[in-house]
């Protein structure tokens, strides 16, 4: 049996596996056959070389490593806390050994009179030290385990743990597998490859990630199984990206004419900053270069790219074509509807609003001036992509906060013409470099990194519940001088089992505290009607209400530059990427604005990190490259990007940024002499791009 085959080959037949053990693999570890198990990696080790005595242990130990002898059983205790527990001594002392589950097949098992070696945590009960549920082995099966002086850990699940597939039986169940593989496994790169960058190779890399003899022997795997996962990745994304520019030639938008000339130089709001102007001349770059456009705009909250983007749909417009802007709330698309019309007021352009409110005579009147053309830009949510809205000629499309749609959703609107139009996808959430070349690699990126003139930094301060009173009296001195303020919420709700504030209890708070007919008083949240939430944003937007109690349905498109202050209570129980996008609702307009992070007393090191540096800095991209290393990437699209055919088995985009930047140098290199990967020497690239990506749907023609 060759190699390919053998790894193919289904978990069941692996001893000591069967098919009980299979469908617990298969659910809890996705696990199916043997190449699976191999690349389940271990998430940590733990060195095994060193033994403890008895006397040695504290309860402030990690894992520790012991050796002696088990002296006898006893069951103890009753109904949920029975448990059975062994003495168990060395030549300096005794512990007590301690099971909750499976106490008759260790009972069976371990016999008293053998040498045994336990692993485990030791912790004090009654004044005694314990291992609870430790692992042991008789001293003489040591030789049979493959040697390895850092013992791999492997992550598993409670339901594996109760059928006895521990950290410790994925191991033996991969020495098995490992010694059973009687040829060496194919390499997965080519050769030249393999010796030019100075890779352990694949067969050697697998034994050793599993079973390391030191820490330099690990770390050379690691890398080489980080060099390829990633390299694969940045491969597929660049050759879909060349594909993609061979394949659909765009619209040419030669035409610069009235109706951009007419707003630059009538309507514009305030002289664009230098970072817009560089982007306009990538996007018109891009229009005019007979190829289709497939560009992501970043830019931090309030930096201008709705601007950017109406300037580039009156480039489409001024040459024949339509446009539409797709946001993910209705609050944001009539926030982008209401923008606009203002914007373009005096120029003849026809707008229309399409979102789930829509009512069913706007509907038919929309469809009607799609086809015959009238109808220049359509701004909407989720309702753009039915299959009953219909472009004439449809030249360019722009999604906004685009990670709120999943892939499909967006395929669905690249869709709605026979050629395709030109895409650009805007975010306010800053992507660090490494994560946007791994999620957006096949995209060209431009970024708006300077807010418009006259617009000051928002102040951000940190207080804790001890210190309300002084909180409420700042936002009281900000509504006399005429401003307004958001309190936002993490819960709608109070919850059983999460203490954090929520905003029910909040309303009757600030109701109190801010008593009418002084202050008037507005709440949005997610179980409201979207009639119900435009009311209530009126009043705020309006003036009427001074204040907006609120959940994070508020986080984008909400654009009210007389709100200066933004409490968020429970700062703690936000991510950062979210702390900003609320920060940036205040420090729209020309005063000074302020964002409270309200906290309990007691929070985690983790969000102690957060909000020291929301207090810090306003730059949206440390704090996105701080979010990343803190929280990892999670899955940041709705559908995963093309390009990312998994979960990543070993790499980490907010750890291994040098290693992303270097492979994609050399995937680049590769492409650059062979587009289509037809050179011999390259075969094998192109062969495993098939197998890693061909069980995935492919979405490589899409933004």
């Amino acid at each position: 049996m060759i190699a390919q085959e053998f790894l193919d080959t289904n978990i069941t037949y692996l001893p000591g596996v069967g098919p009980k053990r299979a469908e617990l693999l298969n659910k809890e570890l996705t696990i199916f056959t043997f190449r699976d198990l191999l690349y389940y990696f271990p998430y940590k080790y733990i060195d095994r070389t060193r033994f403890y005595k008895i006397e040695e242990l504290d309860p402030d130990l990690p894992y520790v490593q012991i050796k002696g002898y088990i002296k006898g059983y006893v069951t103890e205790g009753h109904g949920k806390g029975k448990r059975l527990a062994a003495d168990f001594q060395d030549d300096t002392g005794t512990i007590k050994l301690v099971w909750f589950k499976g106490t008759k097949w260790v009972a069976g098992n371990y016999p008293p009179g053998i040498e045994y070696i336990v692993f485990g945590k030791p912790s004090v009960f009654n004044g005694i030290v314990n291992i609870i549920h430790p692992e042991i082995e008789a001293s003489s099966k040591m030789s049979e385990r493959i040697s390895s002086a850092l013992q791999a850990q492997y992550s598993t699940t409670e339901k594996l743990k109760d059928q006895f597939l521990t950290s410790k039986s994925i191991s033996k169940l991969t020495g098995n597998l490992l010694k059973q593989l009687k040829i060496r496994i194919p390499e997965s790169l080519p050769a030249w490859l393999v010796s030019q960058y100075k890779l352990m190779d694949l067969h050697d890399s697998l034994h050793k990630i599993h079973f390391p003899a030191d820490p330099e022997e690990l770390e050379k795997a690691r890398y080489r199984l980080k060099f390829e996962e990633l390299f694969y990745i940045q491969l597929n994304l660049l050759r879909f990206k060349a594909n993609r520019n061979i394949k659909h030639k765009g619209f040419v938008f030669s035409n610069v004419g009235n109706n951009f000339n007419s707003f630059y130089y009538n309507n514009l709001p305030f002289r664009l900053t230098e970072a817009q102007k560089r982007v306009m001349k990538e996007i018109r770059r891009d229009l005019g270069s007979g190829r289709q456009m497939n560009r992501l705009l970043q830019g931090d909250v309030g930096s201008g790219k709705t601007l950017v983007a109406l300037m580039s749909m009156l480039i489409a417009i001024d040459n024949g074509f339509q446009a539409c802007i797709m946001a993910p709330t209705e609050i944001l698309a009539n926030q982008h509807y209401q923008t606009i019309t203002k914007l373009l007021k005096g120029i003849d352009i026809k707008i229309c609003l399409l979102t789930g409110s829509s009512k069913r005579k706007s509907r038919n009147s929309i469809a009607e001036a799609l086809m015959d053309r009238s109808l220049n830009i359509l701004i909407g949510t989720h309702a753009l992509i039915e299959d009953n809205v219909k472009f004439s000629n449809l030249g360019l499309v722009i999604i906004d906060e685009q990670h709120r749609f999943g892939v499909e959703q967006r395929a669905r609107l690249w869709q709605k013409n026979l050629h395709p139009p030109h895409v650009l996808v805007m975010t306010a959430t800053p992507i660090p470099r490494t994560l946007a070349m791994t999620l957006y690699g096949d995209l060209d990126v431009s970024v708006i990194d300077e807010l418009p003139p006259g617009r000051m930094p928002v102040k951000t301060m940190h207080f804790t519940d001890t210190d309300r009173n002084k909180v409420f009296g700042f936002v009281r001195n900000q509504i006399k001088e005429g401003r307004q303020a958001y309190f936002v919420y993490p819960l709608i709700k109070e919850s059983e089992s999460m203490d954090y504030k929520d905003l029910e209890d909040g309303w009757d708070t600030i109701s109190k505290v801010f008593r009418p007919p002084e202050y008037c008083i507005s709440i949005v949240h997610g179980r409201m009607t979207p009639a119900e939430k435009d009311k209530s944003m009126q009043l705020f937007k309006d003036g009427h209400a001074h204040i907006l109690v609120a959940t994070t349905v508020i986080e984008v498109g909400v654009d009210i530059p007389n709100a200066t202050v933004m409490v968020i209570e429970s700062a703690e129980r936000f991510g950062l990427s979210q702390l900003h996008q609320l920060r940036g609702r205040v420090g729209r307009g020309a005063d000074q604005s302020y964002c409270i992070l309200m906290s309990s007393d007691k929070m985690s090191k983790e969000a102690i990190k957060r909000v020291e540096v929301m207090v810090r800095t306003n730059d949206g991209f440390e704090i996105a490259e701080t979010d990343l290393q803190l929280r990892g990437p999670g899955d940041i699209e709705g559908t995963q990007q093309s390009g990312i055919p998994f979960d990543l088995k070993i790499a980490n985009l907010g750890k291994d940024g040098q290693i992303i930047e270097y492979v994609r140098h050399v995937a680049e290199k590769i492409l650059e002499k062979d587009p289509l990967l037809n050179e011999s020497q390259n075969v094998v690239l192109r062969l495993e791009l098939s197998r890693i990506f061909s069980q995935r749907q492919s979405w490589s023609n899409i933004s």
